[in-house]
């Protein structure tokens, strides 16, 4: 990457092809962009005309005698600006569609992770339910063991949550609870 200019990060974004994978074009036209489109590139830009304006008109002309090469309207000076604002506009084409393939590479990148992250989701939340179902299941399965064996209350403290209506726990038969008569027959 060029050192001239703004700093650019694009090129480290993972939708974004590497140097080695982009064209001879793509490179120049990267280049290109990063240079003619820095204040550098501008201040030297008007630093060069003021030095060409300089030279003919006070060292050329008036130290020499009138050896400026350009004299005063700088018709030579047109002519090079002319030819410059024609490449320059081909240039900043090619730097706008190549502006426009970074944007749509990091788009289908963006895209690409927002379906995978909706799959994520997705899958997270199935088995968030499962989870929840099995959770279920299992306190179901501790009340009844708590109601056939009177002493595992004690031993596992289990919970004793309400079913909750609509769930899968909650079509389960309750088993019917111990009376002191069946307690006495068991023995100590």
């Amino acid at each position: 990457m060029s050192k001239v200019g703004w700093p650019t990060f694009w090129h480290l974004h993972p939708g974004v092809r590497k140097r080695e994978e982009l064209s001879l074009g793509e490179r120049a036209a990267d280049r290109m962009r990063n240079i003619m489109g820095s204040w550098p590139f501008v201040f030297s830009f008007f630093g060069v005309m003021i030095l060409w304006a300089a030279g003919n008109t006070y060292f050329l002309q008036r130290v020499i005698h009138h050896k400026a090469f350009d004299p005063y309207p700088y018709i030579l000076l047109n002519l090079f600006l002319s030819m410059l604002a024609g490449v320059q506009a081909a240039a900043l084409l090619i730097a706008a569609k190549r502006t426009d393939s970074i944007a749509s590479e990091i788009a289908l990148h963006t895209v690409k992770n927002t379906d995978d992250i909706r799959t994520l989701l997705d899958e997270n939340t199935n088995l968030t339910k499962e989870v929840k179902l099995a959770t279920d299941l299992l306190d179901e399965i501790h009340r009844h063991v708590a109601a056939l064996s009177p002493g595992a209350d004690d031993l596992h403290q289990v919970s004793r949550r309400p079913l909750h209506s609509g769930t899968r726990s909650s079509r389960l038969v309750q088993p019917p609870v111990p009376t002191a008569t069946s307690r006495d027959r068991l023995g100590p």
